[in-house]
């Protein structure tokens, strides 16, 4: 209960810039289920970190492709439309890929496109994820508990808007 209430006010005080235009969907295992009018309606889940980072994993139903974003108002120095070579662990699995900076209501943030739906699926089917940046550094570790069912709650959601 202590987490919930936790995550439920970081994510009304880091989130709320960010949500303006977001259509919520519900609650599930620590996600907000939410769907983006901004992107066809696509559907995606959201989750905020103790550092303040908001994680999104969703359907850009106007790309016809899925996408993985993180904001931080910490992260000052991300510029708009850069591209940032990456890496992703998914439990000793690596995946390289090129994020883009973006600046969503003066919060930084960056995005990994992706039209590979077997990324979700081994997103979903691990238990931790961790992003390093082109030096090897971590940028961030995410636990990734509950984001199977969060995922079939999204996809749910998007099935409901084809």
């Amino acid at each position: 209960m202590t987490r919930l209430l936790a995550l439920t006010f970081a994510a009304l005080t880091a989130t709320s810039a960010l949500a303006q235009d977001l259509i919520d969907k519900g609650f599930v295992e620590g996600w907000n289920i939410m769907m983006d009018p901004a992107l066809g309606n696509g559907c995606l889940i959201q989750t905020v970190y103790q550092d303040l980072s908001v994680v999104r994993l969703g359907y850009d139903a106007l790309g016809n492709r899925g996408y993985f974003a993180v904001y931080n108002k910490a992260w000052g120095d991300i510029k708009q439309g850069e591209s940032y070579p990456i890496r992703f662990d998914l439990d000793g699995k690596s995946y390289d890929a090129t994020a883009i900076g973006f600046n969503e209501r003066d919060v930084p943030g960056a995005t990994v496109f992706f039209t590979d739906r077997s990324f979700v699926n081994a997103i979903a089917q691990n238990k931790t994820m961790t992003v390093y940046n082109p030096a090897g550094e971590v940028v961030m570790a995410i636990d990734l508990k509950g984001t199977a069912k969060a995922l079939d709650y999204a996809r749910d959601c998007q099935n409901k808007k084809l």
